[in-house]
């Protein structure tokens, strides 16, 4: 099916402490994201770069938390692009920035779906779960609390209330290898599935991922996809600021979006946390592009041999 695939650059960086991340987007045109996706037969429009709009006073009962306003003003930037994109039939794709953007993006695309009538899924490809929140998170970095928002957990008084909170039926976690006690202990009490590398290890990358597409389609559902630069191992990604070994080979990868593609059911994406800053050659920003090629339909007889020498 082709798509027209909305590209929306979040230069945001304010979700953590490591400059870098607001030159992603930048990154990923240079890597020629949009042509890789005209070269499938999908049409591509280039919205340019998100911006900050007049930013209100916050606070938050955390001391730890920081960049509070810039953090709400992305969140709403970003939710009305998302949910526009999609209103008008498009494919959003969240070029990051850091994952803090999904506080934005996901709220834009359950908006939608609510007003379409469709349940909202979501894939959370990354490293963390990301389920603190603003009065739990130790770091003060909110790029960690995105999956807690969109399950409704308490402490999000200072952002826009979550349109819908989605289910923990409708989330999955995937290639999860680094959850603080905390985090692990609210999962639980959420029921929100954790399909962490063990699980992985000892079922094989396809039968989780299907397991959850089946669910998805059965209800008929929005799927927004979140891919973390760091849901893939850093021997192969460097350029995050949050590297956790063991993570998705380059092969893993290109399968979940192959069967992402087979399945037909994304209807949003972000790529998130690349910091061109950490990067060797380009080489990862043009391996989340080749993988944004795959979800997009690229087969891997199609794929170049490429050079980094």
């Amino acid at each position: 099916m082709t798509k027209t695939c909305i590209l929306i650059g979040a230069p945001l960086d304010s979700g953590q402490k490591r400059a870098g991340c607001l030159m992603g987007p930048a990154a990923y045109r240079t890597a020629g994201i949009a042509h890789a996706i005209t070269d499938l037969g999908h049409k591509v429009i280039d919205r340019g770069d998100a911006a900050l709009p007049t930013l209100t006073p916050a606070t938050c009962p955390n001391p730890a938390v920081h960049s509070l306003a810039e953090t709400i003003g992305w969140t709403k930037v970003l939710h009305d692009a998302t949910r526009a994109a999609l209103d008008e039939g498009g494919f959003p794709i969240l070029m990051g920035g850091d994952h803090s953007l999904a506080l934005g993006s996901v709220s834009g695309a359950a908006a939608h779906a609510k007003a379409v009538g469709r349940p909202l899924f979501l894939l959370w490809l990354d490293a963390h779960s990301d389920f603190h929140t603003p009065l739990t998170t130790q770091s003060g970095n909110l790029h960690g609390t995105p999956v807690a928002y969109i399950a409704g957990r308490d402490g999000f008084d200072a952002l826009p209330a979550f349109p819908a909170p989605i289910p923990p039926e409708r989330i999955c976690l995937y290639g999860i290898r680094s959850v603080d006690p905390a985090e692990h202990a609210a999962l639980l009490k959420h029921d929100i599935a954790m399909n962490d590398m063990r699980v992985l290890d000892e079922h094989g990358i396809v039968k989780p991922l299907r397991t959850f597409l089946d669910t998805v389609r059965a209800a008929g559902g929005l799927l927004h996809v979140s891919l973390d630069v760091d849901f893939l191992d850093p021997s192969i990604a460097p350029a995050v600021g949050t590297t956790v070994p063991g993570g998705a080979t380059f092969r893993e990868a290109h399968l979940v979006m192959e069967l992402l593609h087979e399945s037909a059911l994304v209807t949003s994406l972000d790529l998130v946390e690349l910091n061109p800053f950490l990067d060797e050659r380009g080489r990862t920003a043009r391996l989340m592009v080749d993988l944004v090629a795959s979800l997009m339909g690229r087969k891997v007889f199609d794929r170049p041999t490429r050079s980094f020498g």
